[in-house]
């Protein structure tokens, strides 16, 4: 009984979902048959009926036709077969036939797709009949009075165009010829092929009317501005070359020569009325010749300033010469009494080939001139790169004089020097000998005969044959820094002498009443008298000050007013 059921349930839900799917079939039935008779109702006939305005003939006539075909097999046949594909589509889901009604129903949907697609590009192609119509219609009337003013321009202005005049004359009438057979493109009803002759036409208009339009000027430049440029510059060479300036150096005339060949075969191209290249050729020469005239004018202002720059020249040459001969002498003698430095004789070798160089430099410039083998242009230039040359050689043998003459200086203030330190060594020496202190600390001697040593030996380098400054500053700077602790250390000692001496009288007042005391006073007492200044005045600070804490206070007032008295 369950089973039974069970199996009429899914009858019945079975039976329910076919209704569903065949309600569906249904509506999508209703969709394509409203979107068919949608179709039906375009206006197309109306659109294609726009075509009749034009002339219907050739390729107009052509495309009008396969339109109104494609569209009429389209009501007639196409459309109507649908509506028996639709009814086919209604009977297959009244017998529950989904699967084969579903490809069916995909197959009428993608034929209305194509119809559509059919149907938009009629229309594309006959706006874009219409526009070309309407767009060649537009530009002819630009193209063809543009072609009228051209013609007329060119026979007001012939005077200006030579004999390309008639080469001009020639294109403008053949493109008159082509404008006729866009004309009968037109009336052929081929618009699109007229709007590309016309775009053609229009394109070589322009290129023309910028040709018409430089003409003028590049034919002016090279029948007669250049020319006459070039004749007023061979005019200044002469008359330059007869007030003894240098012009035939600068080889301008075989430039000119050359410059008047292509000015024939540029004017032979421009008869032909041919302008390409010819405009760059020309600004190219005209730059050229205003090069050469500047060229001119330096060599006009340079010749007064060779003239009068090169006898100078000349003399600070010898000048220079003279005074590295006196720096060599000076050099010899002072290499007979001090050490010269590598790296210095290196300098003078270096000024010395700089000299032989810049004088073979100012020698050539000197011949070329006389020779008249350069202008007075380069002349100068070569001329002002010697005066930099020489203001730099002459800082360089400057500067090596004040390294030679340093030596000298240098010497002196090393003697001075030496005497200074040695006069401070033994100043510290008699203060240590005048000192009442029991014996002098054997460190304090082995400095004393370091710092000694070290004076004599700076003396020894002093007189030394050829003198080595550098070895002598070495051994001056060791005997400052031996004098100088010996000083120092010597100062120290006789300062803690002094306060041991001070310290211990001041604690003589506390020897009854301290014991212990009295024995660190008498070891402190023994370590002085051996010598042992520093210790000494350790150990009595520190027995001081258990008995009397601001002792080394007193013990410096007390310092300062012995230093008082003594000052």
């Amino acid at each position: 009984m369950e089973y039974l059921i069970g199996f009429i349930l899914l009858i019945i839900a079975l039976l329910i979902l076919g209704l569903i799917l065949r309600r569906k079939i249904y509506d999508h039935v209703d969709r394509l048959e409203e979107w068919k008779i949608d179709i039906m109702n375009r206006n197309v006939t109306e659109e294609l009926s726009r075509v009749k305005k034009l002339n219907l003939l050739g390729e107009t006539q052509q495309k009008f036709e396969a339109w109104k075909n494609n569209w009429d097999l389209i009501v007639t046949e196409t459309l109507p077969d649908m509506e028996e594909d639709l009814m086919d589509v209604e009977e297959a889901a009244n017998r529950f036939q989904i699967m084969t009604a579903k490809k069916r129903l995909q197959y009428i949907e993608e034929k209305l797709q194509s119809i559509e697609a059919n149907i938009e590009e009629i229309f594309k192609d006959l706006n874009h009949l219409m526009d070309s119509e309407k767009y060649t219609r537009q530009q002819i009337e630009i193209v063809s009075p543009k072609l009228k003013e051209l013609k007329k321009y060119l026979l007001h202005n012939r005077t200006q165009f030579g004999r390309a005049e008639i080469m001009f004359e020639a294109t403008l009438t053949e493109m008159e010829k082509e404008l006729q057979s866009f004309s009968e493109l037109e009336e052929g009803g081929n618009y699109l092929a007229a709007q590309q002759k016309i775009d053609q036409i229009k394109e070589e208009l322009e290129e023309i009317e910028q040709r018409i339009s430089a003409f003028p000027s590049i034919y002016r430049k090279c029948r007669k501005e250049i020319p006459d440029q070039m004749n007023e510059l061979i005019r200044d060479m002469e008359e330059m070359e007869a007030e003894g300036y240098r012009v035939e150096q600068f080889g301008f005339e075989k430039e000119l020569k050359q410059y008047e060949l292509v000015l024939k075969n540029s004017m032979r191209e421009l008869e032909k009325a041919e302008t390409a290249e010819i405009n760059e050729t020309l600004e190219q020469i005209e730059e050229r010749l205003n090069e050469m005239e500047l060229l001119l004018e330096q060599e006009e202002k340079s010749k007064s300033i060779v003239e009068n720059q090169l006898p100078k020249a000349k003399q600070k040459t010898m000048e220079l010469e003279e005074n590295f001969l006196k720096m060599k002498e000076e050099v010899n003698e002072l290499q007979q009494t001090y050490f010269i430095e590598s790296s210095d004789l290196e300098m003078f070798l270096s000024v010395e080939k700089w000299l032989e160089k810049i004088t073979n430099q100012f020698h050539q410039v000197e011949k070329d001139y006389e020779e008249q083998t350069s202008h007075h242009v380069e002349i100068k230039e070569r001329l002002d790169l010697f005066e930099e040359e020489v203001d730099e050689l002459e800082k360089a043998q400057i500067e090596f004089k004040e390294k030679v003459r340093d030596l000298r200086k240098d010497e002196i203030e090393a003697k001075d020097d030496i005497a200074s330190i040695k006069q401070k060594l033994i100043q510290t020496n008699k203060r240590l000998d005048k000192s009442n202190i029991p014996g002098v600390p054997s460190s304090i001697l082995n400095m004393l005969e370091e710092a000694t040593e070290k004076c004599e030996f700076v003396i020894q380098h002093l007189q030394k044959h050829p003198l080595d400054m550098g070895k002598v500053q070495h051994a001056l700077e060791e005997a400052n820094k031996s004098v100088n602790n010996f000083v120092n250390q010597t100062n120290q000692i006789l300062d803690k002498a002094r306060l041991v001496e001070i310290a211990i009288q001041y604690g003589n007042r506390y020897r009854r009443k301290h014991p212990e005391l009295a024995s660190q006073l008498s070891e402190a007492e023994a370590m002085f008298r051996n010598y042992k200044y520093e210790s000494a005045f350790e150990l009595t600070i520190k027995a001081l000050e258990q008995v009397d804490t601001n002792a080394m206070e007193k013990i410096e007032e007390l310092d300062e007013r012995y230093q008082e008295m003594l000052g």
